[in-house]
């Protein structure tokens, strides 16, 4: 049987030749996004590693399982997911209201909702160290019953819930407003109490959008860096967080070990959505079934 002339050129073609001509089939809308992201992603993530890889393994460990790292990990992370979790129960509530009901002042209210975005988070920082003080509006109130929040872990605590709440509310709204409300007065007219009706109607395909929201939080909370080293009084082994750990350790021009901190960081956090992406979606076939 005779063979092709296009099949033999092709044969014939260097290899280097046919991944040009495989990369010139390519959209553009892809090349774009993929240039895009490596300026902006790949590279500087590869950046961080090839930059940590340059500590000797044995060095590598001792300086990511220090105990000062170890507790600025536990601060940060376990601080962060508590303030995920919360702004996931209060979060959603802002957001119900903010859809079911009409009141004075809910335009102005539900702009107010995004004003950590926009707020620098040193303002931010400061703000609430000046509210949450011994002296101020709040602290005031809360420092008869012994309990200080500025400068401390609690107040670490607060400045990543306020700086986090707007991912929940803002993830939430829009699938509360699209929610059918003829699926809730049919399980009324069934005789499902309102509780029952939120629990077993409501909740289950609100819930994967309500994890969305608190991943978006906690990776927010994660990396805070402006509020929070204002409102702590960054003592070791207290309410030092990490981003403050690997500042203070470019301060002492150890960028390897910063860069060995930032790792850790990013490993972790990126684990930790990994499961809540897979929480995510053993939701979603559950719901399916």
């Amino acid at each position: 049987m005779a063979i092709s002339p296009s099949f033999e050129a092709d044969r014939e073609t260097p290899g280097w030749k046919k991944f040009l001509n495989k990369l010139r089939q390519i959209p553009w809308t892809w090349r774009i996004t993929f240039g895009y992201l490596t300026v902006m992603l790949f590279l500087p993530i590869a950046a961080m590693f090839l930059k940590a890889s340059t500590e000797p393994p044995a060095r590598f460990w001792e300086i990511a399982t220090s105990p000062l790292a170890l507790a600025t990990y536990n601060v940060t992370f376990v601080t962060s997911l508590f303030a995920a979790l919360l702004n996931g129960v209060f979060g959603t509530l802002i957001a119900w209201i903010l859809v079911r009901y009409d009141f004075p002042l809910k335009r102005i209210i539900d702009a107010t909702v995004d004003l950590p975005f926009a707020l620098p988070t040193s303002v931010a920082g400061l703000t609430l160290a000046t509210v949450y003080s011994d002296n101020g509006w709040i602290g005031s109130l809360l420092a008869p019953l012994g309990l200080k929040v500025s400068f401390t872990r609690t107040g670490v605590a607060v400045a990543m819930i306020f700086i986090s709440l707007p991912f929940v509310v803002r993830t939430v709204q829009p699938v509360l407003q699209e929610m059918e409300h003829e699926i809730e007065e049919a399980a009324w007219s069934l005789g499902a109490s309102q509780w029952q009706t939120f629990w077993k109607v409501i909740l289950p395909p609100l819930f994967p959008t309500i994890l969305t929201g608190i991943a978006l939080g906690f990776s927010r909370a994660v990396g805070e860096y402006g509020s929070t080293v204002i409102i702590s009084s960054n003592t070791p082994y207290q309410d030092l967080i990490a981003p403050v750990l690997i500042f203070q350790r470019l301060e002492q021009y150890d960028y390897s070990g910063a860069t060995v901190i930032g790792m850790v960081l990013l490993t972790i956090s990126l684990v930790l959505l990994l499961a809540i992406n897979l929480l995510q979606a053993w939701s979603r076939r559950y719901d399916g079934k």
